[in-house]
């Protein structure tokens, strides 16, 4: 599975009295899907996952599944603090349709939180798991910050493709991809190298042609193939519109690494990561693409211009004010952000005209 790009981990929209606004949630996904993102990310921390009770989470999954556009990588956060409760959100994950399972590290029981007892939960629930895994660390909520050779470590088993590292230490970053490169795997993708998944090839009823009429499975499409960089002709079939030739592609991805801190996207990059789930691109997808897609065509005085360009507001109102703040910021640019759940205060007047400054420039 291709993780590269920038990922919106998108918020859980409520009404006032605290209730799921689905509705809301349905059309913002819906203009996400419009922006050049990779795809998005439901339930991470951004949408009050924490907040949410076991069925509204699997109402919120259900339905940003339903409302995606099929070219967008789908990531389901799926953390639970046992290895059990996340099984079954992360199977309930793949009988909707998700790519990928994101998994917090778990946290409530800190002081037992020693290298055993996270190697043996990631490697229960990546034995177990039908989705690729994705390590999700978080220390500014969890208090735990996963060591890099935990990481590297990790990244032998061949269904945790990746982490999502939020600590904002570059270094970090450097470490865990010089601690990774040794891990080889591929994944499929398209024509033009962007990501492939089985639910991608359903949508589009994309039939491999050495498959004789079947899917791809989803372990090759994870990146356990053997076969690597190796094109393989394809069939789109589209009622009363013949049959049109495609490709799909192999593209070698080893261990990937994403980051969550988007006022140091450029240099995470530049350190090794290929992409990031960026808080603050809920309210501003474009802008922060736009870092990503500089330093993708190697045009590094771009890429500075354009993290310049986001760091401080990134900084005050993603890292520092949060959740609130990222949905006013959200009002003001054209998508639903409302108020958070209790005990989420709502921004005062003063912290709202803050945001309104440091978003002026910054809209899409």
């Amino acid at each position: 599975m291709l993780l590269a790009g920038i990922f919106p981990p998108i918020t859980t929209p409520f009404y006032p009295d605290g209730g799921v606004y689905y509705k809301k949630l349905e059309q913002n996904v819906e203009h996400y899907s419009k922006t050049p993102v990779a795809g998005i990310v439901v339930l991470g921390s951004t949408g009050e996952a924490i907040m949410l009770s076991d069925e509204e989470r699997r109402q919120v999954l259900k339905i940003a599944r339903q409302a995606c556009a099929p070219n967008k990588v789908l990531i389901a956060g799926t953390a639970g603090e046992s290895a059990a409760e996340t099984l079954r959100l992360t199977v309930f994950a793949a009988e909707l349709g998700y790519d990928v399972a994101l998994v917090r590290t778990p946290f409530y029981y800190r002081r037992q939180m020693l290298p055993p007892n996270i190697l043996t939960f990631y490697r229960t629930v990546a034995d177990q798991s039908p989705l690729p895994v994705m390590i999700y660390s978080v220390p500014v909520f969890t208090a735990y910050d996963m060591p890099a050779e935990l990481v590297i470590e990790l990244a032998e088993h061949p269904n945790i493709i990746g982490i999502k590292e939020s600590g904002g230490d570059v270094g970090k970053v450097r470490r865990m991809a010089e601690g990774t490169k040794h891990v080889r795997r591929t994944a499929a993708v398209t024509e033009t190298f962007a990501a492939l998944t089985p639910r991608m090839l359903e949508a589009s009823q994309v039939v491999p042609a050495e498959t004789n009429g079947e899917l791809v499975p989803l372990a090759a499409l994870a990146g356990k193939s053997a076969s690597e960089h190796r094109d393989s002709a394809a069939r789109l079939r589209a009622p009363g519109s013949g049959e049109v030739k495609i490709k799909t592609r192999r593209k070698e991805v080893g261990f990937q690494i994403s980051v969550g801190a988007a006022q140091q996207l450029d240099p995470s990059l530049a350190a090794g990561a290929v992409g990031a789930i960026l808080a603050f691109a809920c309210p501003a997808p474009t802008a922060c693409y736009e870092v990503y897609a500089a330093w993708k065509e190697r045009d590094s005085e771009l890429a500075r211009i354009k993290q310049d360009r986001i760091a401080a507001a990134a900084t005050r109102v993603s890292g520092e004010l949060g959740i609130p703040a990222l949905k006013y910021a959200m009002d003001l640019n054209g998508y639903y952000g409302g108020p958070s759940r209790l005990p989420l205060l709502p921004l005062t007047a003063d912290q709202k005209n803050e945001v309104e400054q440091l978003m002026r420039n910054i809209r899409n």
